[in-house]
């Protein structure tokens, strides 16, 4: 599996964070930034991203801003992008086993790090369930279609 991560100036530390889990589970991964303090558009690093997801060259994406709501919000804009705004290791497994998330957004200034490593860890590690939830995303798969 191969991961993209991105952050704004306000999802530093929790991308930093994400970053040593993964190594931690011998994940391949690409950093996408940013590496900076001062303010940047959350949509610069969100986009790119997401892109990268859609078009297959990476397997899931993780995206950190503030609250995770502004990446989302610019993931979620991208045809064929499932992006789950997470901050509970409940939803985390539940957006994979039921709605094949393949992009994943925290706020780190709504929860810690030791919480978001938890969420990424059991969101990188579930695996999707198939079955009767099928059916409910090729709804949205075809919803995109038009």
């Amino acid at each position: 599996m191969k991961i993209a991560i991105a952050s704004d100036h306000g999802g530093v530390n929790i991308r930093k964070e994400i970053k040593s889990l993964m190594d931690e589970l011998g994940l391949e991964y690409e950093d996408f930034g940013c590496e900076c303090g001062t303010s940047v558009d959350y949509p610069d690093y969100a986009l790119p991203v997401a892109e990268k997801v859609a078009s297959g060259e990476f397997d899931r994406g993780i995206l950190v801003c503030g609250t995770g709501i502004g990446m989302s919000i610019a993931a979620n804009k991208v045809k064929g992008i499932r992006c789950a705004l997470v901050h509970d290791v409940f939803s985390a497994k539940a957006t994979r086993e039921h709605n094949n998330s393949n992009m994943l957004a925290m706020g780190e200034r709504v929860i810690g790090p030791g919480l978001a490593r938890e969420i990424a860890r059991v969101w990188l590690t579930t695996d999707y369930e198939g079955g009767r939830h099928e059916n409910r995303l090729n709804k949205i798969k075809a919803y995109e279609e038009n």
